[in-house]
């Protein structure tokens, strides 16, 4: 049927399938590099232990049925070699039903990790890359045109992304309303990136420029998404400009990058399609019923963004089929950051010799300058941010991860930047102190070369050594 398809989407479909399996590549990669520390076996959070308390019905994922280290990395590198096959374009070359299985794989794949993931794996854009993800199973590949349905969904996804992103701002903080949030938003964000110290010292006339434009951007061109093109495409195009801009200004994991994705569905790219046979009685069939279903399930975020108590990063089922999104309702004023310290002294004194691990993406040492990760997502570093905010948000990992530098953990010692102690003379001691960071001045940056300038706010975390943990449990 002509009016199922959209020929003229052929590039833009091409273009996002390609997109998407690189996000998903990156998410592999992260799995596959830092699961062994974060929820592995010995793990600061380990899968097993969440297995045995959470049934299959409420996080469904192979790992219910069985886990093991290597089972686990076994999985996350098929990922990455699906993913792969994807950026190649092997779905291309597959008959239509063989394509849409193979897409369907990574989503299940990533499911199972996501779903034991916990609080690593408690961010909005896990549940976004399974929910597009899940869509892209039912585009389509050579054989037929784009349905046009599934890229309306896309649009939606993308309309729930950013006008979430902007109600929950206008209700949130008050600074978003007076337009002065980014005069703090790029010294307190999660994770600086090379060039947030120079957007925190733009002119704060500017800076109120730039939320104005995120207003625009998040509540007025996510509507213009349902208008005829070149309309569509215009407003996507802004999009994506203005997430380009957040790339540049901080470390956002693979959340800038998907939003660019989704609305790379929705730009008219200039192409011939080339002459395709009807499409199937089954596909059709397939599509509606998936996009119908969808669109059910779509109840729930929509009373969620129209309600005044509208919460963010929410998934309404254990699948991550439609979601809520939203980020930044309130932004910090003051920079903390938990500084991690061990000696080898015992027993250990104020004047003894504390030396500092240090982290690749969060700050600590003043002079060391930011680097850009993202898309790729530094998940110890990024809770290391939640902690400074509240104890509470370490509750669960914070012992283990003291634990296992205590011991030298290899996989552990792995995230992070430097380790001041050789493999061979763990400390006897680690003690975690709270700071205050802010963003050195030009004037001090030239004296100092530092970019940072901290002062010592409070203990975090007493001196402990290995046996006081192993009392606790």
């Amino acid at each position: 049927m002509e009016w199922f398809t959209a020929p003229e989407y052929w590039l833009s479909r091409l273009v996002f399938q390609r997109a998407l399996a690189v996000v998903y590549l990156v998410a592999f990669l992260g799995a596959v590099l830092q699961f062994r520390a974060l929820i592995g076996e010995r793990g600061m959070l380990p899968v097993p232990r969440f297995v045995a308390r959470v049934p299959f019905r409420r996080a469904p994922s192979v790992f219910q049925l069985h886990y093991s280290d290597r089972f686990f990395a076994v999985w996350s590198w098929a990922g990455c070699a699906v993913s792969v096959a994807l950026i190649a374009g092997l779905d291309s070359l597959l008959p239509l039903w063989s394509g849409m299985l193979l897409w369907l794989v990574p989503w299940v794949l990533y499911l199972s990790i996501v779903n034991v993931g916990q609080t690593w794996y408690s961010f909005g854009w896990e549940s976004l890359l399974l929910e597009v993800g899940f869509l892209a199973v039912f585009l389509g590949n050579d054989e037929v045109a784009p349905p046009i349905v599934v890229l309306f969904l896309l649009r939606w996804v993308l309309f729930r992304v950013e006008f979430g992103a902007g109600l929950i701002k206008m209700r949130g903080d008050a600074c978003w309303r007076k337009l002065t949030c980014l005069y703090f938003h790029h010294e307190t964000q999660p994770m600086p990136g090379p060039l947030s110290w120079f957007f925190h010292h733009l002119p704060k006339p500017f800076h109120r420029v730039e939320v104005a434009a995120n207003h625009f951007t998040q509540l007025a061109l996510p509507v213009l998404l349902f208008t005829p093109q070149p309309i569509a495409t215009a407003a996507a195009s802004l999009m994506i400009l203005t997430q380009l801009w957040l790339v540049l200004s901080g470390n956002f994991s693979w959340l800038n990058w998907i939003t660019i994705v989704l609305a790379l569905s929705a730009v008219e790219l200039p192409t011939t399609a080339p002459d395709v046979s009807g499409t199937p009685i089954w596909y059709e069939a397939v599509v509606l019923a998936v996009a119908t279903a969808l669109l059910a399930l779509s109840y729930r975020p929509v009373r969620n963004m129209l309600s005044r108590r509208q919460v963010m990063n929410c998934s309404f089922d254990p699948l991550h089929l439609v979601n809520t999104y939203g980020a930044f309702g309130s932004v910090s004023r003051l920079r903390h950051e938990v500084i991690v310290e061990g000696t080898t002294d015992d027993p250990p004194r104020e004047d003894s010799d504390w030396r500092e691990y240090e982290f690749k993406g969060k700050p600590g040492d003043p002079r060391y300058w930011p680097r850009q990760f993202a898309p790729y997502h530094l998940r110890l570093d990024w809770m290391m941010w939640f902690a400074a905010l509240s104890p509470a948000y370490a509750e669960s990992w914070f012992a283990g991860l003291v634990e296992r530098l205590l011991e030298n953990d290899r996989d552990t010692l792995r995230l992070l930047r430097r380790s001041p102690f050789p493999a061979d003379s763990p400390p006897r001691y680690i003690r975690a102190r709270l700071y205050r960071y802010r963003y050195t001045t030009w004037r001090e940056l030239r004296e100092t070369g530092a970019c940072w300038h901290r002062t010592y706010v409070r203990d975090f975390l007493p001196p402990t050594r290995l046996d006081s943990l192993a009392q606790r449990r």
